[in-house]
């Protein structure tokens, strides 16, 4: 059985990110010809086009988008375990792509990642902030941390901790409109939705044997928590929110919870990786401590959401 090709398919993965093979030959540390003669090689070991080429630009085939993420995830795994042969023997340091949800990032990242920082100045972080579920192995991501029930994949899950959630509305809202007492009361209020109207989630409560679905109607429907909060602080609405989005305007009155003796489904904190158990020393412990530092962060809102 021959080997791969690992340099045509590196090379390939080079040109298809970078967009020309000058780019890649430079990102390589090759010449132009030799790039050019490495997918070239590849493409006749397949029999299939990888690459259409132009005098003015270089585009992926419909084929070669089929094989990218391949190529990307074969380019990676080898990077890793070259990485992680050296771990050992060098300073951390080098580039980590981590994604995060957008309210997530803003309120809870910045001091565990300034800490770990401290800790490894050579270490380079490039933070992308996202409501959008992104695709770890074709965009390059490393570790990625996600607040959302997670479908069946091949991604490495370390689950981080509980994420709570409540039912919010201003004293304002409630004076003016009533307080819900069952969660089928939300039925006759402004539910404000996350997500786009046509996929809104449906809100499952459940208090001992007792069970209760309700759709949220709008009139605003938003795919980020924080644009939710000063809507709901002027009136505008009910909606269920992570505690983290909202710590300030609950401990400064401007927002109560309501249905407070119903329960939501548990959302948990997750941190996740591509399917290679090789990674670069700085990305493992990148991950690590991650892990620990927002387990007590996420341990320290509990207690003072529960007042102890």
């Amino acid at each position: 059985m021959a080997l791969p090709d690992y340099e045509g398919w590196a090379c390939f993965a080079a040109v298809a990110d970078s967009g020309s093979f000058t780019a890649a030959a430079g990102a390589l540390g090759l010449s132009k010809a030799s790039v050019s003669k490495a997918v070239s090689r590849l493409e006749a070991s397949l029999g299939i086009t990888l690459l259409h080429r132009s005098s003015r630009s270089v585009t992926v085939s419909t084929a070669g988008e089929g094989l990218l993420g391949e190529a990307r995830a074969m380019v990676a795994a080898a990077t890793a375990a070259t990485e992680a042969a050296r771990g050992d023997r060098l300073d951390l340091a080098g580039p980590v792509r981590l994604a995060a949800p957008m309210s997530f990032g803003i309120k809870v990242l910045g001091p565990p990642l300034a800490a770990f920082l401290e800790r490894h100045p050579a270490v380079e972080i490039e933070v992308a902030l996202s409501d959008a579920r992104q695709d770890l192995i074709a965009e390059g991501i490393d570790l990625a941390l996600r607040i959302a029930p997670l479908a069946d994949s091949s991604l490495l899950v370390r689950t981080i901790a509980p994420v709570a959630a409540s039912v919010l509305a201003s004293p304002a809202y409630l004076a003016s409109h009533g307080t819900p007492r069952h969660p089928l009361d939300l039925g006759g209020h402004r539910l404000i939705g996350y997500g786009h109207r046509e996929r809104a989630a449906p809100l499952r409560f459940h208090r001992a044997r007792e069970e209760a679905t309700v759709l949220p109607t709008g009139p605003l429907f938003a795919n980020n928590g924080d644009v939710m909060v000063p809507l709901l602080v002027a009136g505008g609405g009910i909606a269920v929110l992570p505690d983290f989005i909202v710590e300030e305007a609950l401990a400064s009155g401007a927002l109560v919870k309501i249905l407070t003796d119903w329960s939501l489904p548990q959302a948990y904190l997750h941190l996740l990786s591509p399917p290679s158990r090789l990674r670069p020393a700085r990305v493992r412990a990148l991950s690590d401590y991650l892990v620990e530092a927002l387990k007590l962060s996420c341990a320290g809102r509990d207690s003072r959401e529960s007042g102890d």
